[in-house]
């Protein structure tokens, strides 16, 4: 990791110090994402086949999941993962749950009544990456709000494993949050037939989950595309930033450090820290405690994208990790509560010495499907509402319009929209009054 000093450097040299490893969408990856998306427009199931056996190296006779399959995968999960998916997913529920927003109704003036009311997505489409390795930890983060937003129907996307099947960890999770349609497509393809439906998978309404490069760059395109699907959020390579001061603990912080920067190559991790000795210290134990991970390539890729920072102080720390706006924030500082009001921009945060970010990763019952890139800016993680949609509803009685009808007669003559003020006028006057809303909106004009 490289060593900062904050004070150093000017708004250039900041800017550089602070820029997350390259994602560009360059043109093959656009070309290479649409010409599978393409594909699998065009060709369907058969196309799914192709990319399996091109991707993953794995021959399919059937792209859906079946049921003889979960059962045999039930089987084949250790009892202890079986009960740890089964604990943490309970917490997942209390937490979102507790969030959901109710429905709203209200009088905004006598006889006019407003509503909002949640309408769940039709078909979500979840997708749930096992490339380096399998994420039974983001079926449950996706599959749980979504039955709690009322989805009636969920299509989950796994990348199979060479010998055809799905991890056996992915499918008990999704069996646990009540999960049965689950197809055997990894990558781009899997996104581009929830997007636009095959044989086997259904079209999809809103599409969700983290993925690789190609994953997201899929997601972009579906979006855009004619016919296409909404997405969670944009998403990108993990990334988690720890303020610390010298109270904190360096084998905490380099244990953080290196826990994130296990998610690949393109990972990044900072340090913004008041105090040289911490940050010397966690210097010298993340190259010891690196030594033993076991995915050290992974691990020495990310670090070579991430930096420690020395600044003058916690404060201007703070200032410093709204402006990237991290995925994940821990706040490794005496009294970490007292600087909380003043984070702004984070996906998730994680306070004082005994909250790795490895809890929210898994079970503590907030969700890990987050914004990175800057995004935690202008979006927030996933939740139950990510998978509603908000209806209002307005119902006026003769009195109510009556009341605010000559409001919205002056507003149309304002905007000169006739057609407008005439839907309002044509009731005032079938109640008596159409002269007294169309002398205001006169008056005003």
């Amino acid at each position: 990791m490289k060593r900062i000093a904050w004070s150093a450097l000017d708004e250039a040299g900041r800017a550089e110090a602070l820029a997350r490893p390259p994602q560009i969408r360059d043109a093959e990856l656009s070309g290479a994402v649409a010409s599978i998306l393409a594909e699998v427009r065009r060709s369907g199931d058969a196309a799914l086949r192709e990319c399996a056996a091109r991707f993953d190296h794995a021959m399919l006779d059937a792209i859906a999941v079946s049921e003889a399959e979960m059962t045999a995968a039930e089987a084949s999960v250790d009892p202890v993962l079986g009960e740890a998916i089964r604990e943490a997913a309970a917490r997942i529920e209390v937490f979102h749950r507790a969030c959901m927003s109710a429905p709203v109704s209200l009088d905004t003036a006598p006889g006019v009544r407003v509503e909002r009311l949640p309408r769940p997505i039709g078909r979500a489409g979840l997708y749930i990456p096992a490339g380096s390795a399998p994420l039974p930890s983001t079926v449950l983060m996706l599959a749980i709000p979504a039955r709690l937003a009322g989805c009636a129907d969920v299509v989950l996307c796994s990348p199979p494993r060479r010998d055809g099947s799905c991890d056996p960890a992915v499918l008990h999770a999704a069996r646990h949050c009540g999960v049965r349609r689950i197809f055997k497509v990894g990558g781009a393809q899997a996104i581009a037939a929830m997007a636009y439906g095959t044989e086997s998978v259904p079209r999809c309404d809103k599409l969700f989950g983290p993925g690789s490069a190609h994953v997201t760059e899929a997601k972009l395109q579906v979006m855009c595309s004619a016919g296409g699907v909404a997405i969670d959020l944009p998403a990108g390579p993990s990334e988690l930033l720890v303020i610390a001061d010298e109270s904190a603990d360096p084998a905490f912080v380099a244990a953080d450090l290196l826990s994130q920067a296990e998610h690949g190559p393109d990972s990044q991790v900072l340090l913004l820290t008041d105090s040289p000795g911490l940050l010397d210290a966690v210097v010298r134990e993340v190259e010891r405690q690196q030594a033993s991970v076991p995915r050290a390539a992974i691990v020495r890729k990310a670090l070579s994208n991430s930096r420690m920072i020395l600044l003058d102080s916690i404060e201007e720390a703070v200032a410093t990790s709204n402006c990237y706006a991290p995925e994940h924030l821990i706040l490794q500082v005496r009294e970490p509560r007292q600087w909380l009001d003043r984070i702004e921009s984070a996906g998730s945060v994680f306070l004082g010495p005994w909250t790795p970010e490895s809890l929210g990763d898994y079970c503590s019952g907030s969700n890990h499907v987050l914004p990175t890139g800057g995004w935690a800016r202008s979006f927030s993680g996933v939740s139950v509402a990510s998978f509603q949609k908000q209806i209002t509803v307005q119902a006026c009685s003769p009195a109510g319009l009556a009341a605010i009808g000559p409001c919205a007669l002056t507003l149309a003559q304002a905007e000169q929209l006739e057609a407008h003020g005439r839907a309002v006028t044509v009731r005032l006057c079938a109640l008596g009054i159409g002269e007294l809303g169309s002398a205001r909106a006169r008056s005003v004009a």
